[in-house]
């Protein structure tokens, strides 16, 4: 056995004197590190941080050009890629619509494609999933008789265009969130996705064939993060695979809401930029101070006089001033990792 007692002193004077001044700095550098941290309240502004897709990105891969049906008393709108090699439905939340995830056309002359739930469609398709959306019967969804309406509503379309052998998936926000996952106990998916809502776990009997299940969500609604570390919890005992992405805030720029937003130009763009800075509506590395839906952003907009070319933006600038803040939104921000998931669980 090594006796590590019997090295000289003449080795270790030095060697502790080396380990001693290691020790120092590191101390010194951990001290400056927490300081220097601790007293920097701005968050970064990094272009990392910013979305990537601007709303015609998938322009050459892809274009918006649905099928509607009414069935069941509601509308049914959906779209098949060539070779479709999975079908996912979407929920929308309150006071959405099928409609919302759409272009309007000549095919559907009342769709408005809001900027985030087309985009999600757009992913969807250009990664050859059959996109299949279906309206809420009400203001929000019910989760009685229109879970059965709907699982039926699906059942039928699949087997009606031949898509019986593919993956079954959804995606269901907010009130749709809640949908997805109850209509997941009647309906086979092969996963699911619940964003900003934590689902009905609580009230279900949650078996280990339920679907593997991820939640995407916004931290800073820390009553539903709370929720969904106690539901994911819930189901990983009960053998379900979960997993969860966290969306994030992030900075307006001058060019953003025309990246975003169909039918706003740049100048428009910008000069909305420039407002919010003048009325404080954003702090100085472009983050939202305050919820969208609680910034006078529209009177301010009326009192300079800047003209939409369409009345509808509002609802659209409005959208994305809530998703900058990153307080319960529906956002396309992480679909490329939503898909990722939807497409590990296929196999």
């Amino acid at each position: 056995m090594l006796n590590r007692g019997n090295r000289s002193k003449a080795w270790n004077g030095p060697q502790n004197r080396l380990a001693g001044l290691v020790v120092v700095s590191l101390t010194v550098f951990l001290l400056i590190f927490i300081l220097s941290v601790g007293t920097n309240d701005q968050k970064p502004s990094s272009l990392l941080e910013l979305p990537k897709e601007k709303w015609h990105s998938f322009k050459s891969l892809v274009q918006l050009s649905p099928t509607l049906e009414f069935r069941n008393g509601t509308d049914v709108i959906w779209q098949i890629p060539d070779s479709p090699k999975a079908v996912l439905f979407l929920a929308h939340g309150c006071n959405g619509r099928a409609a919302h995830f759409w272009d309007k056309s000549t095919h559907c002359p009342n769709c408005i494609g809001l900027p985030e739930e087309r985009l999600i469609a757009l992913h969807a398709l250009a990664r050859k999933f059959a996109v299949l959306t279906i309206s809420s019967a009400g203001i929000c969804w019910t989760l009685g008789e229109e879970i059965i309406i709907v699982k039926d509503i699906i059942k039928w379309w699949v087997k009606k265009n031949k898509l019986e052998k593919l993956p079954l998936v959804a995606m269901g926000a907010s009130s749709g969130g809640y949908f997805v996952s109850v209509l997941a106990t009647v309906l086979k998916f092969t996963s699911i996705t619940i964003m900003i809502a934590e689902g009905k776990f609580d009230k279900m009997d949650i078996k280990e064939s339920y679907p593997p299940t991820l939640f995407m969500h916004m931290p800073k609604d820390i009553l539903r993060k709370q929720k969904i570390d106690e539901y994911m919890e819930i189901l990983r005992n009960k053998g379900v695979d979960v997993a969860e992405i966290e969306c994030k805030e992030f900075p307006l720029s001058p060019h953003l809401l025309a990246d975003r937003i169909p039918g706003l130009d740049l100048s428009v763009s910008a000069k909305l930029f420039e407002l919010f800075r003048h009325k404080g509506f954003i702090d100085e590395n472009g983050y939202m101070k305050n919820d969208g839906r609680r910034t006078r952003w529209k009177e301010a907009v009326r009192e300079s006089k800047i003209i939409f070319p369409d009345k509808h933006l509002a609802h659209y600038i409005q959208e994305e001033l809530n998703l900058a803040f990153a307080y319960h939104e529906m956002t396309s921000l992480h679909s490329d990792r939503m898909f990722i998931w939807f497409e590990s669980h296929m196999r």
